[in-house]
């Protein structure tokens, strides 16, 4: 009996190293591996549909020397501001320029394929994709000065948030955003220390508080990947919202072909333009 009794604080102690090893394995693979799946450079690549013969592909060096590669669909217009657009972490900027195109038939399109993304070059990161966004805006103001409104779908509301904060913009369309990425890690992996792990930020929060840009909100009530109340901080900090819509039965990647997302995607840009001069240089 005295065997027994002795024997079980023993197999107490090796069930518990082995959940702390199990634990700390899954927390070292999550660490590891965290941009690989923020940034799923090679699934986005897989999915490149074709562009119609009317698109010009475009091309931009940045200061370190990476090659950005992107997509121009539409005519240019002094009447109408560029939409400049900034996908999900999945999608490709093709599909991007495309999606935009379909809504805006009228407007220039433009959206670039991130940093690390093929055909682009380089290593992807929350840090590099932020400063390509302000490349991009640069370059094309460079060639002709125009009004622009960046239109960022789901981590690239991020992105369209950073440019917001260093650049003067005519409009800003957030589609399914997070207030920082930081709280959306937290969602995802609540057991594991991410505050500590994450080397990826985006405080979107930070980014557009304050901010008078032309500002419109478009959330997915069903959203899994990036919950409704990840959205619910932005709304007390953007001081100009012209356009706070809900689509209560869409998910995060059903949205997209729900006629409400149509509807408010067409409405945001109207109360944008409505705010713009006449005339846009």
């Amino acid at each position: 009996m005295a065997r027994t009794s002795s024997s079980a604080p023993m197999w107490l102690l090796t069930l518990v190293l082995g959940i702390a090893l199990l634990y700390a394995g899954l927390v070292l693979v999550t660490a590891l591996f965290q941009t690989r799946m923020l940034f799923p450079a090679q699934m986005a690549a897989a999915n490149r549909p074709p562009l119609p013969p009317s698109a010009e592909r475009l091309e931009l060096t940045t200061p370190d020397g990476d090659r950005l590669i992107g997509a121009r669909l539409g005519k240019e217009s002094d009447e109408r501001p560029l939409l400049l657009g900034f996908g999900g972490n999945a999608w490709n900027a093709d599909a991007v320029a495309l999606t935009l195109h379909g809504l805006f038939p009228d407007h220039e399109v433009i959206a670039f394929h991130y940093r690390g993304y093929p055909p682009s070059s380089g290593e992807p990161s929350a840090k590099a994709v932020f400063a390509d966004a302000l490349t991009i805006f640069d370059h094309l103001q460079q060639q002709r000065p125009r009004k622009v409104v960046a239109v960022g779908f789901s981590i690239g509301s991020g992105v369209a948030a950073n440019l917001v904060h260093h650049r003067e913009l005519a409009g800003l369309i957030l589609v399914t955003p997070f207030d920082s990425l930081k709280a959306l890690a937290r969602e995802h992996f609540s057991w594991a220390p991410t505050g500590l792990l994450l080397r990826h930020h985006m405080p979107t929060i930070d980014l557009v508080k304050d901010r008078p840009t032309p500002t419109a909100l478009i959330v997915a009530g069903r959203d899994t990947i990036v919950p409704a109340r990840r959205s619910e901080p932005l709304r007390s900090v953007i001081t100009n919202l012209v356009l706070d819509h809900t689509i209560a039965d869409a998910g995060h990647n059903d949205l997209y072909q729900h006629p409400a997302f149509v509807a408010a995607m067409r409405e945001a840009v109207a109360e944008i333009e409505k705010l713009a001069p006449q005339k846009l240089r």
